[in-house]
């Protein structure tokens, strides 16, 4: 999120303990500079909504955080299986953090299958709470546990707290006129009262929230809030927690603002907005529910105050062909998809790269090929962008690195297609769009002006002396062509995927118009204006690590971990995919080795090794999880003794 280097102690993979000291309760108070969670359980326990919870009140209280949802594709996977199990990881900290952590230091395992699914990742001297009330023969047996670990030693390495969840919560709420399964189902809110009383987090922000999400049943409300607050005093009381810990706020990680908890899908949809905003244009999305970006049509939706219209399409043909069509009314046009929609809407990108109109075609990118795994993250639509449609088709392509930077990317993206009408991609990836962090809001004096004129009369002057207009008639600085509104007088002109004449837009069949306007298409996108590449070398180093899209954090958080083992190495990440920054070429030249880790099987490596005929090493992972910082740190440091 922010540009400064971390200290020593702040690379550490554990928690660092600090100071120590007894509240009036009588129970130690320990500080740490970082805390590592884990929510998981069945993916009906609610573990979602407890991970945001504890997240937005971290958010409020001023720590720098990171967070890692990971859920089934199943709508409802079966209960207590190994598949079924859903999780919420949160890195919250006292300084500038770039990733959910590598290793939980707390896991919170509702049920047998929680805990099997996550042990692994738990370092030595983890905690583990775990609700020992769904730890039953049948459900022990289901996911192949042949005796109770919580019994058989097998975790004597662990901080282990059996806490009966379930119990707890059914006698939390006697009082309330609630079955005992209606009861159960607030044993997450008991959880998420316990993990709030062990890292004094705020309380009013969750309380608010359950009395507004159960509005129209107060008696559920009253009951989530009362199973939250049980779950708070338990920690207070119960012996078996002996410690509760403080991680102070990141008073210095951030520039002075105002900030708020933003997940990537929420970013980008208000980058939308607000170009939407700055360019003077009706915002129009034309989409299909997808995973993982059906949330930006959910939440654009909510936004008709700000001109925005939502089309949810039969599919994903017809959602960017309305979105064309707005495009071509004059709109600020978008579609939303994942990869197989991309797939789907290839021959529609290549009829608005012939049409050269401004269309933004979002690819928040998932786990394929084909349906693949629609909830895991993945960075392999850049060939598909890239390549993914018939002839000489060229579109830029621009990729967010953080969830904050989506809001940014999107403004970029929207510059791009309107400044030089036509389509772009902008890859984000279920990491980012499900991820979130602090954002500071901006100021609207920040925003760049995005505003476009219209064409209003004729352009050109005919051979017998008369005044016509000609679509594509070009600027000659960005070789854009005009953007005429339909129904405007005098500017009536053909649209539709046949090659066009220069100039008059007339089809056209002849071979040299076709040479020229394939070439003239891919030099507007070559022209396009974008930032050089700024590369990151405090000690003229010898290896580059060159990345793209959502492995910034990863990346950065290992570079930071080489540094300060005394080790050189410089990073550099690239935002604008195509086209490349013009000095990215002079970058490479300087390196003896150049290193991409890539959530893919080296697809920007390809490119490069293409474009700069540059030795590039390839560093892959494609298990539908970000990189972890450890690991790549020894795939880093083993480049640079190379």
């Amino acid at each position: 999120m922010t540009s400064q280097v971390s200290s020593p102690a702040e690379q550490a993979d554990e928690a660092v303990l600090g100071e120590q000291r007894k509240p009036a309760t009588g129970k130690d108070v320990r500080r740490l500079d970082r805390v590592i969670i884990r929510f998981a359980g069945d993916s009906g326990d609610g573990m979602q909504l407890t991970g945001d919870r504890f997240t937005s009140e971290t958010a409020s209280f001023g720590n720098d955080l990171s967070t890692l949802p990971n859920f089934p594709a199943e709508i409802r996977a079966p209960a207590g299986t190994l598949p079924g199990v859903s999780s919420f990881q949160l890195h919250f900290a006292d300084h500038d953090i770039l990733t959910p952590g590598d290793a939980p230091n707390v896991l919170v395992a509702m049920n047998p299958a929680a805990l099997k699914a996550n042990v692994q990742d738990l370092p030595r001297g983890a905690e583990i709470i775990v609700n020992t009330d769904e730890f039953t023969k049948r459900a022990m047996q289901k996911v192949g546990y042949a005796s109770s670990p919580l019994e058989d030693g097998s975790l004597d390495g662990y901080h282990l707290h059996p806490v009966p969840l379930t119990t707890l919560t059914v006698e939390a709420l006697k009082e309330f006129d609630l079955s005992r399964k209606e009861a159960e189902r607030s044993k997450n809110m008991f959880a998420l009262g316990l993990l709030s009383w062990m890292y004094h987090r705020p309380t009013e922000g969750t309380e608010k929230f359950l009395r507004s999400k159960f509005a129209k049943k107060p008696e559920i409300a009253a009951a989530n809030i009362a199973a939250f607050r049980a779950g708070w005093n338990f920690g207070e009381t119960t012996e078996d927690f002996a410690v509760s810990y403080e991680v102070a706020p990141a008073a210095k990680a951030f520039p002075v603002g105002t900030y708020r908890n933003i997940s990537g899908n929420l970013a980008l949809s208000y980058g939308l907005v607000a170009a939407s905003r700055q360019a003077d244009l009706p915002l129009f999305l034309g989409s299909y529910p997808i995973t993982p970006a059906s949330d930006i049509l959910h939440e654009l939706s909510r936004h008709k105050n700000f001109g925005v219209r939502t089309f949810q399409a039969e599919d994903e043909i017809a959602g960017i062909g309305a979105a064309l069509g707005a495009a071509f009314g004059g709109s600020f046009a978008v579609t939303t998809t994942s990869g197989p929609g991309v797939a789907l809407k290839s021959e529609t990108i290549g009829l608005a790269v012939s049409l050269e109109l401004p269309l933004l075609v979002v690819d928040i990118q998932r786990g394929g090929p084909s349906t693949g795994l629609p909830t895991k993250t993945e960075q392999a639509d850049l060939l598909q962008a890239m390549y993914g449609r018939n002839g000489e088709a060229p579109v830029p392509i621009v990729a967010p690195c953080t969830p904050a930077d989506c809001f940014d990317a999107a403004l970029e993206a929207a510059r791009i297609a309107l400044t030089y009408r036509t389509p772009v991609f902008l890859l984000s990836d279920g990491y980012l769009a499900n991820g979130s962090e602090p954002w500071r809001i901006p100021e609207l004096d920040e925003l760049p002006d995005l505003q476009v004129q219209f064409a209003q009369g004729p352009n050109h002057t005919a051979e017998d002396g008369s005044e016509v207009f000609w679509p594509y008639q070009r600027d000659p600085q960005t070789l854009a062509r005009p953007w005429a509104v339909p129904g405007t007088p005098g500017l009536e002109h053909r649209i539709g995927g046949i090659e066009k004449q220069d100039g008059t837009g007339n089809i056209s069949y002849d071979p040299a118009n076709h040479d020229f306007m394939v070439r003239t298409r891919q030099a507007k996108i070559d022209g396009i204006d974008v930032p050089d590449l700024v590369v990151d070398d405090p000690d003229e180093a010898g290896t580059l690590v060159l990345g793209w899209g959502s492995t910034y954090g990863p990346i950065t958080a290992a570079v930071r971990r080489l540094r300060t083992a005394g080790h050189r190495i410089a990073q550099a990440h690239l935002r604008h995919l195509n086209p490349f920054p013009r000095n990215l070429g002079d970058v490479l030249a300087r390196y003896d080795r150049v290193v991409v880790p890539e959530m893919n099987l080296g697809q920007l490596a390809t490119l490069i090794r293409a474009k700069y005929l540059v030795d590039a090493h390839s560093y892959n992972q494609v298990n539908g999880m970000p990189f972890k910082a450890e690991q790549l740190a020894a795939a880093l440091k083993e480049a640079i003794d190379g």
